[in-house]
C-alpha cells in the first residue's frame, strides 16, 4: 500500500515506510501465507521517477543542483571581485568639500524704507530658500567662478587638452556619448563643472549646501568657497542693480509729475480767478465766509431784540401792578439810585419826627409830600427806561429785517456759483493727488539714491561654514562597491542555475500532465496496504497506486445496507456523537474501492445528521454516488470555488434522504491539481465553522496534501475485505503517525444491496 502523506512533514521516516502495493486480486494469496506462518512475498512494483507535485518545489534538487554547479557559481563571483577591485583602484579619486549658507534675509534696519521700519520681517518660506539654490546654480555664478579659479585650463574640466581616449571617441561616433569636439569649449568646463557641484538646502532648515568635488583637495575647497563668496557677491549686485534702476525711473517720473503739479495748480487758480471764487479765512470762498458772517449778525440783532422787548415789558408790568421796580436795568442807572438814596433819607427823617411829631404836624406832612413825589420821579424814570427799551427792541427788528434781505442775497448768490465751485473743488483734488504722488516719488528717490552710493548693500545670506580640504576622497566607494558587484554576481549566478532547474523539473511534468488527469478522471485510485515488514527505504520513488474499474451507483442503492454494517456505523456515529467537538472533523480513506468509501461516508454522515449539522466534502471523485444522491447533480464544487467560478454558498447542496449537506469537488474533468490549493483547507475550515461535524471523503487520499486530512481530524478506514488483521493494525499505526488524533477501522466496506428488507439509513 502507498499512502501519498510525504507533505505532512511529521515523522518523516515512519511515512516514508509506508511504500508497498497490495492488489485486491492477490489477497487469497497472501492471506493463506499469513495464516501458514510464511513471510508473505512482495507483489512486484512500478517505479516510476518522482516529480513534484502541482505546486511544490523540491528544494532538494536545488540545493543539489547548486552544489553540482558551484564551479559556475563561484569562478564569476571571484571574477566580479577582482575587476571591481581593480576598476575601483584604477578610477582617478575626488575629494569634495562643502561650504554652508545661511539664508536669513538679513537687512540694515537704517536702509529700509521709513513705512517698514515698524514692520517685523516675515520668515523666509521654503519657495524662497529653493530659489536661492537656484541662484548658486545659477550660469552667470558659473562663469565667474570658472573665470576666477582658472578651471578651463585644468585638463580635468576639459578634456580636450589632455586628448580624447579612442574608447570615448567610438562612443561618441556610434551615438553612445557625447562628442566633446562638437562641444565648445565653455560647454566642455561648464559641463564637468556641474558634474562636480551640487547645491541643496537642507530640510526643515534655511542653510543652503554648497559641494564640490576634485581630484584636486585644495581646488575643491577653493572653488567651494569662491561659491559661496560669488553667491553674496552677486545678490549686493542685483540690490545695488536694482537701486540704480529704480533711481533712474524715478527721476524721469519725478520731472513728469512735476510739470503736471505746475499745470494742474495753474489751472485751479485760473478757474478761481474767472468765476470769482476767491478763498478766505479757514480755506472757505469769500461768499460762503460773508454768509457766515451775516447769519452771524442776524442771530446778534435777533437776541437783542428779543431781550429788549422782555426787559420793557417786565417794567411796565410792575409799573402797573404798583410793585416796587427792581428790575436791573432800572436799578443799574445813575438817576435811580441817587433817587432811590434821596427817598431811603426821607424815610429816615419821617421815622425821625414821627417820634415827637404827629402826623398832622406841617413838617410830617412836608416829609410825606417830599416822599411821595420822589416815588413818582422814580416812577417816571422806570417808565423812560421802559420805553428806551422798546426803541432798542424797534431798532433792533429793524436791523434783523436788514439782516435778514443780506442774507437772502448771499444765498442766492451762493446758489448760483455751486457748480463752479464743484468744478473747483475736483481741479483742488487732481493738483493735490499729483502734488502727493510727486512726493512721495522723491522720498523713494532719495532712499534709492543713497542704497546706490553704499559700497556694500545686505544681502540675504551669510556664510556659516567655509569649505576646507579634504584629505579623505568622496569617490568612488570602494568597499561598497566591491561588495555590490560580487554579491550581485553571486546572486546572478545562482539565479541562472536554480532557474534552470526549475525548468528541468517542469519539463517532464508538463508533458505527462494530460494523460495522467484524464485516466484519473476515467479511474478511482484506490489505497491498499502492503503486508511486508515495515522497511526503511529513504527516497523510494513513488509508486503508482492500482486502479479498478468502478461500478456505476444508482441512488436508489445506498438506502439498502446489510444490518451488520449498519449497526457498525450507528454505534460509530454515537461515539462521535459522544466525542462532540473533539471529533468535528473525520476523514475517511481507505483500501476499498471508492464507491465503497463514499458509502461508507454517507452512511455515517446520515446517521451523524439526525442529531447534528453535518457536512460531506468529497475530495475523492471516483464515483458518481455523491452526485447521484444531491439535490443538484450539477452544482459547482471546490474546484469551481478555488477558480472563482462559484461562490460558498453555490457550491453547497442537500442530501436527498437526509438534512446532510454535500459539497461536491467538483463537476466532471475538473483539475484535480486544484485540489492540493491552500485555499481548500480554508474552506473546509469555514465549514467546520458552521457545521457540528465535517467529514471528508479523501478515497485513497493518493494526490491529497496530508496536512488538509490530519488537520485536528479523526480517521475512518474503510479497508479491503480482503485485508489481512496485521495489514490493518500496522496501517492504523501509520495513520496515528501521520498526524491522526484517533484512528477507527471498520470491519469491512459498505455495500449496496438489492435486498428490500435491509433497514432503511435515512430516519431523519
Amino acid at each position: 500500500m502507498r499512502l501519498a502523506f510525504w507533505r505532512a512533514g511529521k515523522n518523516k521516516a515512519v511515512i516514508e515506510r509506508a511504500v508497498s502495493k497490495f492488489k485486491p486480486a492477490d489477497a487469497p494469496k497472501i492471506n493463506s501465507k499469513v495464516e501458514a506462518g510464511v513471510e508473505a512475498e512482495p507483489a512486484p512494483v512500478v517505479a516510476k521517477p518522482a516529480q513534484v507535485e502541482s505546486g511544490d518545489i523540491d528544494l532538494h534538487a536545488l540545493g543539489a543542483a547548486l552544489a553540482r554547479k558551484r564551479g559556475w557559481i563561484i569562478v564569476p563571483t571571484v571574477l566580479a571581485l577582482v575587476a571591481s577591485l581593480a576598476v575601483v583602484n584604477l578610477v582617478t579619486p575626488r575629494y569634495k568639500s562643502e561650504a554652508r549658507i545661511l539664508i536669513d534675509g538679513r537687512e540694515n534696519v537704517f536702509l529700509r524704507p521709513n513705512s517698514d521700519r515698524t514692520e517685523e520681517r516675515q520668515a523666509l518660506d521654503a519657495e524662497a530658500v529653493t530659489s536661492q539654490v537656484q541662484l548658486v546654480l545659477s550660469r552667470d555664478l558659473a562663469r565667474e567662478i570658472i573665470k576666477k579659479n582658472k578651471l578651463a585650463e585644468r585638463p580635468e574640466f576639459d578634456p580636450v587638452l589632455q586628448g580624447i581616449s579612442p574608447l570615448k571617441s567610438l562612443a561618441a561616433l556610434i551615438g553612445i556619448g557625447r562628442d566633446p569636439f562638437a562641444m565648445t569649449p565653455e560647454e566642455r568646463v561648464l559641463d564637468a563643472y556641474y558634474e562636480r557641484l551640487q547645491a541643496y538646502a537642507v530640510d526643515k532648515s534655511r542653510v543652503i549646501v554648497v559641494e564640490f568635488q576634485s581630484a584636486d583637495p585644495e581646488l575643491a575647497a577653493r572653488v567651494a568657497n569662491s561659491i559661496a563668496d560669488g553667491y553674496l557677491v552677486l545678490q549686493q549686485g542685483v540690490r545695488q542693480e536694482q537701486a540704480k534702476n529704480a533711481s533712474q525711473w524715478l527721476a524721469g517720473e519725478i520731472e513728469n509729475l512735476r510739470k503736471k503739479v505746475s499745470e494742474a495748480e495753474a489751472r485751479v487758480e485760473d478757474f478761481r480767478s474767472k468765476s470769482s471764487l476767491f478763498v478766505g479765512t479757514n480755506n472757505t470762498t469769500l461768499s460762503n465766509q460773508q454768509m457766515g458772517e451775516v447769519n452771524t449778525q442776524l442771530n446778534n440783532a435777533r437776541s437783542m431784540k428779543a431781550d429788549a422787548e422782555s426787559k420793557a415789558r417786565l417794567i411796565r408790568e410792575m409799573l402797573q401792578s404798583g410793585k416796587p421796580i427792581e428790575a436791573s436795568e432800572v436799578v443799574n442807572s445813575e438817576l435811580m439810585r441817587r433817587l432811590s438814596e434821596q427817598r431811603v433819607t426821607l424815610r429816615a427823617q419821617l421815622a425821625e419826627q414821627s417820634s415827637t411829631l404827629l402826623g398832622n404836624h406841617p413838617r410830617i406832612k412836608e416829609l410825606k409830600a417830599q416822599l411821595g413825589d420822589l416815588d413818582n420821579q422814580i416812577r417816571d424814570e422806570a417808565a423812560k427806561i421802559s420805553r428806551s427799551l422798546e426803541n432798542d427792541a424797534r431798532i433792533a427788528s429793524g436791523r434783523v429785517d436788514g439782516l435778514t434781505v443780506s442774507l437772502e442775497q448771499l444765498k442766492k448768490q451762493a446758489a448760483s456759483t455751486n457748480g463752479q465751485d464743484v468744478q473747483l473743488r475736483a481741479l483742488e483734488r487732481e493738483a493735490k493727488a499729483q502734488r502727493d504722488l510727486l512726493e512721495t516719488y522723491l522720498a523713494k528717490y532719495r532712499e534709492a539714491n543713497t542704497r546706490e552710493t553704499i559700497d556694500a548693500a545686505p544681502t540675504d545670506g551669510r556664510i556659516i561654514s567655509r569649505a576646507i580640504v579634504s584629505n579623505t576622497p568622496a569617490s568612488p566607494k570602494k568597499l561598497p562597491i566591491v561588495l555590490i558587484a560580487t554579491i550581485a554576481t553571486l546572486l546572478l549566478s545562482s539565479g541562472v542555475v536554480v532557474t534552470g532547474e526549475l525548468l528541468r523539473q517542469t519539463a517532464p511534468r508538463a508533458a505527462a500532465v494530460g494523460p495522467a488527469q484524464a485516466q484519473a478522471r476515467q479511474e478511482p485510485l484506490v489505497v491498499q496496504r502492503a503486508v511486508e515488514p515495515v522497511v526503511d527505504r529513504g527516497n523510494d520513488p513513488v509508486i503508482d497506486p492500482a486502479l479498478a474499474d468502478p461500478a456505476p451507483l444508482q441512488p436508489a442503492m445506498a438506502t439498502d445496507i446489510d444490518v451488520s454494517e449498519f449497526a457498525e456505523i450507528e454505534r460509530l456515529a454515537d461515539r462521535l456523537l459522544a466525542a462532540g467537538a473533539a471529533a468535528r472533523k473525520v476523514t475517511v480513506l481507505g483500501t476499498a474501492p471508492g464507491e465503497a468509501i463514499t458509502l461508507s461516508t454517507l452512511t455515517l454522515a446520515r446517521h451523524l445528521s439526525r442529531d447534528a449539522r453535518v457536512a460531506v466534502v468529497d475530495l475523492a471523485a471516483s464515483s458518481p454516488t455523491v452526485a447521484a444522491v444531491s439535490v443538484d447533480a450539477s452544482a459547482p464544487g471546490l474546484a469551481e470555488l478555488m477558480q472563482g467560478e462559484a461562490s460558498f454558498a453555490q457550491i453547497i447542496t442537500r442530501d436527498k434522504l437526509s438534512r446532510l449537506h454535500l459539497v461536491m469537488a467538483g463537476r466532471p474533468g475538473f483539475d484535480r491539481s486544484l485540489l492540493q490549493s491552500p485555499r481548500v483547507a480554508l474552506a473546509i475550515d469555514a465549514l467546520l465553522r458552521a457545521y457540528d461535524h465535517v467529514l471528508i471523503d479523501a478515497g485513497s487520499a493518493s494526490d491529497l496534501p496530508a496536512e488538509l486530512l490530519t488537520a485536528h481530524a479523526r480517521a475512518v478506514v474503510v479497508p479491503d475485505a480482503s485485508m489481512a488483521p496485521d495489514a490493518r493494525t500496522q496501517m492504523c499505526e501509520q495513520l496515528r503517525a501521520v498526524g491522526f488524533s484517533e484512528v477507527t477501522m471498520l470491519s469491512k466496506p459498505v455495500q449496496a444491496s438489492d435486498a428490500v428488507e435491509a433497514p432503511r439509513v435515512v430516519a431523519a
